[in-house]
C-alpha cells in the first residue's frame, strides 16, 4: 500500500479513525504481555521499527549481517517474506520468485543465507540445523514469537512518526513510548528536515524525531547509492516502494537527470503492459529501478531497465560493532 496523505497530518480524518488505531496499539500490548517466546539458543538481532514500510529495516538487516560474517559468526536472516506465497520454513534464493518468497527475502538473499518463516520459531529452528551462529531478524519489532538478544529500532529521521497516530489513522504500529520501552538501541537513517523542508547537515539533529525520553544508544546510519552510472545520464524513475520520495533523493544525487517518474503501491506486482508503458513513456531515458521493485520483475521483463543499489552506511561504525558484541562476542 502507499501511505496516506492524511498519516502526515493530524487533520479530523486521522481523529475520527484515532480510536481504531488506539484498539490496534493495545493488541501489541496485549501480544507482548502474553508471549511465551522461544529461545533458540542462539543470539537474535532483530532490525525492526514502529511504524509501516520504508524506514530502511533490509538495507540495515544486511549491513548487520555483513559486520558478523566479518568477525568470524555465520548469521542467518530470517524474514516473514512479506507479499510472497510460502510459508516456511524455507531457504530462500536467487533462483525463487518474489511472487512465492517475497521480494525483500529475495533481496536478503543475495548477502546470506535467509529463511522465510511465518513461524518465526520454526525458521529459528531450522537456521540453527543448518549452522547459523546468530540470527537477524529483518522485521519483527512486533512479533513475540522470539526471544530476542538485541531490539533495534530503525526510525526514518525525515518522517519520524508521522502524524503521530497508529494504523488506520497514522503509520504506527504502536505508540512511539511503549515500542520504545522494548527497544536496545535506536537508529535514526537519513536526514531530518528543516521547517523549510531542506535537509540538515548530517549529525546536526535539528528537527530530529521525538523519541519520548528514549534513553539508550541513538545510533545514524545513511543509505549511500552505490557506483556512479547514472552520473549525468537522462533517466526515467519508478518504483512500487514504501518511500519513493527516498529512492527519487537517492537517484538524484548521484547525478543524474531525472526527467520524470511513476510510484505504484508498495510491492506491486507488475504486469507486462504496465512496463511497456514505462519504456514507451521513458523514450531515450533510461528506465531505472530499485533492487527491490527488480526482483519482482519476470527475467525477460528486466531488458533494458538499470537497478539503483544503496548500501547502508553507519555514521559511526565502531558504535554498532559495541553493540553487537554486547550480545555476540567474536566467535
Amino acid at each position: 500500500m502507499r501511505a496516506p496523505d492524511f498519516w502526515r497530518r493530524r487533520g479530523l480524518h486521522a481523529r475520527l479513525l484515532a480510536p481504531w488505531g488506539a484498539l490496534y496499539g493495545w493488541s501489541v500490548a496485549f501480544k507482548a504481555r502474553n508471549a511465551k517466546p522461544f529461545d533458540p539458543g542462539i543470539p537474535v538481532i532483530c532490525i525492526g521499527n514502529l511504524t509501516a514500510g520504508g524506514s530502511g529495516k533490509t538495507p540495515i538487516a544486511i549491513a548487520v549481517a555483513d559486520m558478523l560474517r566479518a568477525v568470524g559468526h555465520r548469521p542467518y536472516l530470517l524474514t516473514r517474506g512479506y507479499g510472497g506465497s510460502e510459508r516456511g520454513p524455507a531457504m530462500a534464493s536467487r533462483g525463487h520468485s518474489a511472487a512465492m518468497m517475497g521480494d525483500e527475502a529475495l533481496l536478503l538473499a543475495r548477502a546470506a543465507p535467509t529463511i522465510v518463516a511465518r513461524d518465526r520459531a520454526a525458521g529459528a529452528r531450522l537456521a540453527k540445523e543448518k549452522g547459523a551462529t546468530i540470527l537477524v531478524m529483518d522485521d519483527g519489532h512486533q512479533n513475540f514469537s522470539l526471544r530476542k538478544s538485541l531490539s533495534l529500532v530503525v526510525v526514518d529521521a525525515e518522517t519520524g512518526f508521522g502524524n503521530g497516530f497508529q494504523i488506520p489513522a497514522g503509520p504506527l504500529r504502536e505508540p512511539v513510548a511503549q515500542g520504545l520501552g522494548r527497544a536496545d538501541a535506536v537508529l535514526l537513517v537519513g536526514s531530518e528536515r528543516r521547517e523549510d523542508g531542506r535537509a540538515t547537515k548530517r549529525g546536526q539533529g535539528f528537527g530530529a524525531p521525538d523519541l519520548h525520553g528514549f534513553r539508550g544508544p541513538v545510533l545514524r546510519a545513511h543509505l549511500v547509492p552505490e557506483g556512479a552510472a547514472f552520473a549525468g545520464r537522462t533517466v526515467f524513475a519508478f518504483a512500487g516502494i514504501g518511500r519513493p520520495e527516498k529512492f527519487l533523493a537517492s537517484l538524484e544525487a548521484t547525478g543524474a537527470n531525472v526527467i520524470g517518474s511513476c510510484f505504484f503501491a508498495d510491492h506491486h506486482s507488475y504486469t507486462e503492459d504496465e512496463l511497456q508503458q514505462l519504456k514507451a513513456v521513458a523514450g531515450d531515458a533510461m528506465l531505472v529501478t530499485t533492487e527491490k521493485d527488480f526482483v519482482r520483475l519476470g527475467i525477460a521483463s528486466r531488458e533494458g531497465i538499470k537497478i539503483l543499489k544503496v548500501a547502508a552506511v553507519f555514521d559511526d561504525p565502531s558504535a554498532m560493532v559495541r553493540l553487537l558484541d554486547s550480545v555476540a562476542p567474536k566467535p
